[in-house]
């Protein structure tokens, strides 16, 4: 079976180079939701991203809530980091996710679509990851909900991740799992 692994783009660059690497070294990809104003910040992580073979996507300019935002203003969050992904890969990416919320209003995907997105991506399985639990509880709350079709919700950003991460891998691979992109899990 397989699963994505998705993280959310936020965050010191060096934990999201980190994570990365471990990653690499399981030889899994993950799918990466950056917020357009840490790729201002950090613009040579996106081409990294990119390099490394995983899957670089939309999760708004700001990170606000997005479900409590004018039409106007919802459509301005998803264009702003649009337009900064282009710029600095070429492409807006195949993938939008909401911004503080687990799934999009009808009226968030309308405007996903309009703005390019073919898919706005939601999640199933949360790690609770930016609560600090500890790596230990990281992965134990992914392995009780995962399963083949997973897509599990991550974060750059916080150490526990980093740490988490290559006994979550080793934990999925114990269960036939593989970490693939949302491109390779969805279409």
């Amino acid at each position: 079976g397989r699963v994505a692994l998705t993280f959310h783009g936020q965050g010191d660059p060096a934990i999201a180079h980190a994570v990365l690497a471990e990653a690499e070294r399981a030889r899994a990809h993950v799918t990466v939701l950056a917020v357009g104003t840490w790729l201002d910040e950090h613009p040579a992580v996106a081409r990294r991203i990119l390099d490394g073979g995983h899957d670089l996507g939309n999760h708004t300019l700001h990170h606000r809530t997005i479900t409590a935002m004018s039409e106007a203003d919802a459509y301005a969050e998803i264009t702003g980091c649009a337009e900064r992904l282009r710029r600095l890969t070429g492409s807006i990416g195949t993938w939008f996710r909401p911004s503080r919320t687990q799934r999009a209003t009808p009226l968030v995907t309308r405007l996903a679509r309009r703005a390019g997105y073919p898919h706005v991506l939601s999640y199933d399985v949360d790690s609770l990851d930016h609560t600090l639990p500890g790596p230990a509880a990281v992965v134990a709350n992914v392995s009780a909900g995962v399963r083949s079709g997973s897509v599990v919700s991550l974060h750059f950003g916080y150490r526990d991740t980093i740490a988490a991460l290559p006994p979550l891998l080793d934990h999925l691979d114990r269960r036939g799992l593989t970490a693939v992109t949302c491109t390779e899990l969805l279409t």
